[in-house]
């Protein structure tokens, strides 16, 4: 179970879960069909096509993005109520996962809400595609953002 980020910036890769990559080029999208896709804000405008089985996109770019890559599942991120992994809080970030989730591997993440850490590297909004992508690729054993 291979997950994929594109346009991940550097300081977001140490977050990464594991077997998680985080795409260099346009290339690396079209190597192969992977398990999980996520897409960066950035990510979503420079994309050419892909092939996956979970994409998680922005909410606000989905529709556009549908158009150049084939997938099994969208998720969508971001503030609005219609998607399906958001922040209930803001001031404290709280990730909030409004419908259930099936994983790569078989398993479900059921609708619930994460605290995050306070030292996030970048705005909680923006990492959604990174949270989306711990959420159903780690170990449904271990917290998905003690890092």
């Amino acid at each position: 179970m291979e997950g994929i980020i594109w346009h991940c910036p550097a300081l977001w890769r140490p977050l990464l879960p594991p077997r998680a990559l985080a795409a260099e080029s346009a290339r690396d999208l079209t190597l192969r069909r992977w398990s999980v896709l996520a897409l960066t804000e950035r990510g979503c405008g420079d994309l050419e096509r892909a092939d996956c089985g979970v994409l998680l996109v922005p909410g606000d770019r989905a529709e556009a993005v549908l158009a150049r890559v084939r997938a099994e599942t969208v998720v969508t991120c971001g503030l609005s109520q219609r998607d399906s992994l958001t922040l209930s809080s803001l001031s404290e970030p709280v990730v909030c996962l409004q419908r259930a989730l099936l994983r790569p591997d078989g398993g479900t993440v059921e609708p619930q809400e994460f605290p995050l850490p306070p030292d996030l590297p970048a705005p909680a909004e923006a990492l959604l595609p990174l949270f989306g992508l711990r959420l159903l690729q780690m170990p449904l054993t271990e917290p998905p953002f003690s890092w």
